[in-house]
């Protein structure tokens, strides 16, 4: 069984990383020849993050009137109005429903994927968690990205930008929470010539309020707001970037080049075992206990849990480090593919 009809549930919480996860999504579902509607209780972002839409992916409001689909996905817990799941209990053939997790590489999402949750009205909702391992649903990858990143050309994609690389110059990427310690970083940036590209976001006038006064070697841009297709290209054009939240941290770890995870805070200090966890799966997989060592010091003190270490990780292993990553996560299927499965088995299983 193919099922050909898909919802999207989505509410937009503080950041853009949920509707970031459901457009590539939907727009990745879309382009496999599915049917797609996103309801979305904030579209706002769309107009900059895709706009020219896609084909095949309907916007609609979060509470908007219709009929229930044949796959309903809500993303990161969010619930569909409760007239529409009760269209879902209507339907002779039930929808496969879905509730799309949010990204770790903690061991408890390994023992969670695939789990069901039986509803009181008689549906059940399967439990789908994104991941780094075999035993998880994988990482959203468009097909044909690897030969987009190895057509492009940094410098004439900056030049459209009014953009222009200095010889001998680096280029880093920044993308945070406005909380960062932008002052730290820019100080040990500025050591060697630097082009810092400033995403579009609150993090940008943190980060240039805080820029030195009197910099010696170091430059810096503030960048529009960027679609999801030129937020990968600035990835692929950077020497080194710094990323905060789910949808950014894996387009850097697709871009394989060096990358630091400003990961959001949370009160429970959950967020350092979330950091940790991936350190550790990255280290693991690559081998290089050294170069992780050195990654966990950096990470830790741009995400304020520790003081800034004396010494980064050199360029070259820090980016062969990246590289081993990549071609591990590049190896397993990506996310669609393994939902668009799941999703076809239980349905055939009634």
């Amino acid at each position: 069984m193919h099922l050909q009809r898909w919802d999207l549930f989505c509410r937009v919480i503080d950041n853009y990383g949920d509707v970031g996860v459901s457009w590539r999504l939907a727009a990745d579902l879309a382009s496999r020849g599915h049917a797609v509607r996103l309801f979305i209780d904030d579209a706002q972002p769309l107009q900059w993050m895709a706009p020219g839409g896609a084909p095949g992916v309907q916007v609609l409001a979060f509470d908007a009137a219709a009929d229930a689909a044949d796959v309903v996905v809500e993303t990161f817990g969010c619930d569909p109005p409760p007239a529409y799941v009760q269209r879902m209990a209507e339907r002779s053939v039930p929808p496969v429903w879905i509730n799309l997790e949010y990204l770790s590489a903690e061991a408890y999402v390994e023992r969670s994927h695939g789990l069901p949750s039986p509803q009181r009205n008689g549906l059940t909702k399967w439990f789908f968690y994104p991941g780094f391992t075999p035993r998880t649903g994988g990482l959203l990858c468009e097909p044909g990205l690897a030969a987009a990143q190895a057509a492009f050309d940094r410098d004439a994609w900056l030049g459209t930008l009014g953009i222009e690389r200095r010889a001998g110059e680096r280029v880093v990427s920044l993308f945070a929470y406005p909380q960062a310690p932008f002052a730290g970083l820019l100080q040990r940036l500025d050591t060697e010539p630097t082009l810092v590209l400033l995403c579009a976001g609150a993090s940008q006038a943190a980060a240039l309020a805080q820029a030195p006064r009197a910099a010696r070697t170091l430059r810096m841009q503030a960048l529009p707001w960027l679609s999801q297709p030129d937020f990968d290209r600035l990835l692929w054009s950077a020497d080194l970037n710094f990323m905060r939240g789910e949808d950014s941290i894996v387009r850097a770890m697709w871009a394989g080049v060096p990358f630091v995870w400003h990961i959001y805070p949370q009160h429970d200090e959950a967020h350092v075992t979330k950091l940790d966890a991936l350190l550790d799966r990255m280290t693991a997989a690559t081998g290089d206990d050294a170069t992780g060592r050195q990654l966990r010091a950096l990470w830790q003190a741009w995400s304020g849990l520790a003081t800034w270490p004396d010494e980064w990780p050199a360029s070259r292993p820090w980016r062969a480090y990246c590289q081993a990553w990549r071609q591990q996560l590049q190896a397993r299927r990506d996310l669609v593919s393994q939902l668009v499965s799941f999703c076809d088995e239980k349905a055939a299983a009634g």
